[in-house]
């Protein structure tokens, strides 16, 4: 079996659970050693260790908290530490924090103001941290929103903000980083049924279904595929990119 990513370390953020357990587990089936960072459960992030470590492969949990931007480059130094070097970085850890317009007196801004250190601030950080040591070639992939593009029903704002701001910093930081062919790509995935969307799949408005031309949840595999595929060597002309998985909500 070709293992596309032999030799390849990688963090993947927020990898304890949902779509960061899966694309970890993904990558190291890909041959690449793990380390993923997480902000609570130590009992989920050691399965997802250990369940890479029965693959044969390396791997790591780190504890920290993303909506810290000064935690961003101990942990990329406690990956390269522990590996010799970080190949991949995968921005994967958000929160989604949705439901009430800006103008609503009991909306929570300290919330709203957190939500961007997280999605935003941090992982700016863990770009900045990652590019002063990874080697030439290397990937960085941030999971973004479609409503990161497309803003389609109201009480969004900031989440879909914080989103849309990744977007226009990876797009920055592929032109600062291709002189040493590092690719910097966004994939917006769509509603997934993880935690974050715990409890809404029966419960959305029909607004939000209609919105998308295929009417569905995306499955964690479809939006892993396109990870992989941006980590792996067949992207290394795919640089500035947003790649959409969410059944043409932002088509």
């Amino acid at each position: 079996m070709t293992k596309p990513l032999s030799g390849k370390s990688v963090l993947v953020t927020g990898g304890s659970r949902g779509l960061g357990a899966t694309t970890a587990a993904v990558l190291a089936d890909a041959g690449a050693d793990l380390a993923i960072s997480y902000a609570s459960s130590d009992k989920k992030a050691e399965a997802v260790v250990e369940g890479i470590r029965s693959k044969g492969a390396r791997a790591y949990a780190f504890k920290g908290d993303q909506g810290d931007p000064s935690a961003s480059e101990p942990l990329i130094h406690q990956v390269v530490d522990n590996f010799g070097k970080l190949d991949i970085l995968i921005n994967n850890a958000a929160v989604a924090w949705q439901g009430k317009t800006i103008d609503d007196p009991e909306i929570d801004n300290a919330a709203m103001d957190r939500q961007w250190s997280i999605n935003t601030l941090g992982v700016i950080a863990n770009i900045r941290a990652a590019a002063k040591l990874m080697p030439d070639g290397g990937r960085i992939i941030s999971v973004g929103s479609g409503l990161g593009t497309r803003v389609a029903f109201p009480g969004t704002t900031d989440y879909a903000a914080t989103k849309a701001a990744v977007v226009a910093y990876s797009k920055g930081a592929s032109r600062d980083l291709g002189r040493r062919n590092i690719t910097v790509n966004v994939v917006q995935a769509g509603i997934m049924d993880t935690d974050m969307a715990s409890g809404s799949k029966d419960n959305l408005p029909p607004i939000i279904m209609d919105s998308h031309a295929i009417p569905r949840f995306a499955t964690l595999d479809e939006v892993t595929a396109a990870i992989l595929f941006l980590a792996g060597p067949g992207a290394g002309f795919i640089t500035g990119t947003v790649m959409d998985v969410n059944g043409g909500f932002t088509a």
